[in-house]
């Protein structure tokens, strides 16, 4: 299909312009103007939260993730107020949830709640007097201090009466009420116990359900796109096609490369590991104008394959499949043997060119020139990448948004539904907010992870406009101070419109801490990506502990990016000859355990507990589940990988769903070791046993 973007047009400047106030005298007072006025409404509803860019943009969620609305609600006098959240579904029903005071001094009402159905919702609050509360309230203190005490009997009489004519419930609904009008009125009766029965917690619980409302006054309504849970939660496992089932003469040295049929080979491998998305890189043909050679040097041969990040050639662009890899026969193949998995296919989408790219014939205007005439290449100082031009979409916004619409939906019609956007952050964030949004008027399902590694102004845009998934900083931060911090950004405020990607490496990044951590080191960050947070991804050979940088690069040495790789995946499997000398099967554990807790599916409910020694670091997730249940994991890591270390844990037993008596009988999910705890826990954890634990947690 072909959609066709709004057009631009120039900013027109005012027709008054700076001199239309220059002849007034020196001594004028300017016109006094007033700001409008928004009505507050009866009963002040303020400060909602989540609120993405004032309403401008939709907070995000989940099909039945749970989130906290919350707002300060109050209104003149002593009288009772109340809040409830009224939430509305696409097909326009509603439902009501009540809210809790949570802080009284500060008017601050909350709930907790959830959307079961994807698409475009809203949310309101709406705040209202609480007549049965007011009475509650001025009776308990006046009926036992024997003060006008038939008089507020009478009154709440009448008020429960009207709770009864205004208000829909069911016959064994009304009898409630209905006793406790009579038991008011029932002047035989001390007036204590007339008190006590208008009071009993089954009236108030009906009228908590189903409430009096007087004055009920609604917030504006903010929207909620809710979208499925992949969006949220999964595990991603990134490969180079072309190296799976690549193979090396031993006499020439010359290369074969992988196909898409071979790389399908690797899928019950991959599945197997617990992941849920295998992630191409792109699968393009390749340019060979400046095609860099193995560690990005400048001088290739002839049989070097380039960087598939410099897409286009001759045999097509965007929307062609190198031929080395095979046609879109074999694409379709590969995407249903990863269905058959139980994988969904993530594709990477780079929109840059090589200077072969048909692009640069048919649609010059599509880069930026030069002085000299000739086409820039792309740069990040001191980085130059000579074989790859930025395309510049201001020049020609709708002839370019339009192609680039065109070539996703090629990519859609063969099966993708998740692409991985390289370096959006290079490209206008209108963009892609028309782009995701076009997209998604026909294929809501589809999910766009954002490859950006830049400021955080950038990043927060791109995920506010439509990226469901973003990569973190998550890969330099190593210190406790530094993921605790980071994670209650990316848990706080930010979890409303961003979800984080958490990845230990990429075929990009390889960071000192895992050039020179050793086993534990990967381990442990492998661990806590894929228990701080939902979504998280590694990078084919992390298994194998592939820590040799590139001199002077924080990348491995012989990138992948650059040239084939045989891992000969056979030499570790039972048998081979480096049997044991993987972590597919701690990988596979990490993945099983956070299938079965869906305390791991979610962002917002992570909470921090106290250790003393600075290098251990605990959080909790907890979930409550429908049957009532909770699941409660509780992972402690030491973050320093070259030394065993003791301390003491303080948990936060409130934030376990439990008191500070309690018992706790704690199962390492990794180790299959038990523990008895309570609130206070001495911990041994390093290289000498194991970096981290991640225990699941039941009162005993």
């Amino acid at each position: 299909m072909t959609a066709t973007p709004p057009a631009t047009t120039p900013d027109t400047p005012d027709a008054a312009g700076a001199g239309s106030h220059g002849n007034r005298p020196s001594s004028a007072r300017p016109p006094r103007s007033e700001a409008p006025q928004v009505p507050i409404g009866r009963i002040p509803v303020q400060d909602l939260s989540p609120v993405v860019d004032c309403g401008a943009r939709p907070a995000k969620s989940v099909v039945g993730e749970q989130f906290v609305v919350r707002a300060t609600v109050f209104r003149e006098g002593h009288d009772s107020v109340n809040a409830s959240v009224v939430l509305t579904a696409p097909d326009g029903k509603e439902r009501v949830r009540p809210m809790v005071c949570t802080n009284p001094g500060l008017n601050a009402w909350e709930a907790v709640v959830e959307a079961d159905a994807t698409g475009l919702w809203s949310y309101r609050v709406e705040g209202w007097s609480d007549p049965y509360g007011t009475w509650d309230h001025d009776a308990s203190i006046k009926v036992a201090a024997d003060i006008d005490a038939e008089l507020m009997l009478e009154e709440g009489a009448r008020t429960l009466q009207r709770a009864l004519d205004e208000v829909e419930r069911t016959a064994e609904q009304q009898g409630v009420l209905a006793d406790a009008v009579t038991a008011l009125r029932d002047t035989r009766r001390p007036a204590l116990a007339r008190l006590h029965a208008a009071t009993d917690p089954s009236v108030r619980a009906e009228l908590a359900a189903r409430p009096l409302r007087d004055f009920v006054t609604p917030s504006t309504a903010y929207p909620l796109l809710v979208e499925r849970e992949r969006a949220l939660y999964g595990a991603w496992y990134e490969i180079f096609p072309r190296s799976e089932g690549a193979v090396q003469d031993p006499e020439t040295g010359k290369w074969t490369s992988g196909t898409l049929r071979t790389a399908a080979q690797r899928l019950p491998a991959i599945a197997g590991m617990g992941f849920d998305v295998v992630y191409l890189t792109p699968i393009h043909p390749i340019g060979t104008t400046a095609r860099k050679g193995p560690n990005n040097t400048l001088d290739a041969g002839p049989d070097d394959p380039g960087s598939p990040y410099a897409i286009g050639s001759p045999d097509g662009g965007h929307d062609a499949i190198h031929p080395d890899l095979g046609t879109f026969d074999d694409f379709d193949f590969f995407v249903a043997q990863a269905r058959e998995q139980g994988l969904e296919v993530a594709l990477d989408i780079a929109l840059q060119c090589s200077p072969d790219h048909p692009y640069v014939t048919s649609h010059p205007e599509w880069f930026t020139t030069r002085a000299d005439g000739t086409i820039a290449y792309a740069e990040n100082p001191p980085k130059k990448y000579q074989d790859i031009y930025p395309l510049n979409f201001d020049n020609d916004p709708v002839g370019s948004y339009a192609e680039m619409r065109r070539m996703i939906q090629v990519w859609i019609d063969h099966g993708v539904e998740i692409f991985r956007v390289d370096n959006p952050h290079t490209k206008p964030v209108e963009f892609w907010q028309w782009l995701i949004a076009d997209v998604a008027k026909d294929h809501p399902d589809v999910i766009w992870l954002a490859e950006a590694f830049t400021k955080p102004a950038m990043m927060h845009a791109l995920a506010k406009v439509g990226f469901q998934q973003s990569y973190t900083y998550y890969a330099w931060r190593n210190q406790k101070w530094e993921l605790t911090e980071y994670l209650q950004e990316l848990a706080g405020d930010a979890a409303a419109y961003m979800r984080p990607s958490f990845w230990p490496t990429t075929h990009d990044i390889l960071t000192p801490y895992m050039q020179f951590g050793g086993p534990a080191a990967w381990k442990l960050r492998a661990a806590l990506a894929a228990t701080l947070v939902p979504t998280y991804g590694i990078y084919a050979g992390y298994e194998l502990l592939e820590h040799v940088a590139r001199p002077g690069a924080e990348e491995q040495i012989d990138n992948e990016k650059y040239q084939y790789k045989n891992r000969h995946w056979e030499d570790y499997e039972p048998g081979g000859p480096k049997e044991g000398r993987s972590l597919a099967g701690y990988l596979t554990r990490l993945n099983e355990l956070r299938r079965a807790h869906p305390a791991l599916h979610w962002l917002r409910n992570i909470d921090f507990h106290h250790v003393d020694d600075e290098n251990i670091i605990a959080f909790s997730k907890r979930r409550v589940l429908p049957d009532g249940t909770q699941d409660v994991v509780v992972v402690v890591a030491n973050l320093d990988p070259h030394s065993t270390r003791e301390s003491m844990m303080h948990l936060d037993m409130p934030a376990l769903g439990l008191d500070y008596h309690d018992d706790i009988a704690a199962h390492d999910l990794l180790t299959d070791a038990s523990w008895h705890w309570g609130e206070h826990v001495y911990l041994r954890l390093g290289p000498e046993t194991e970096p981290v634990h991640i225990v699941e947690i039941r009162r005993f």
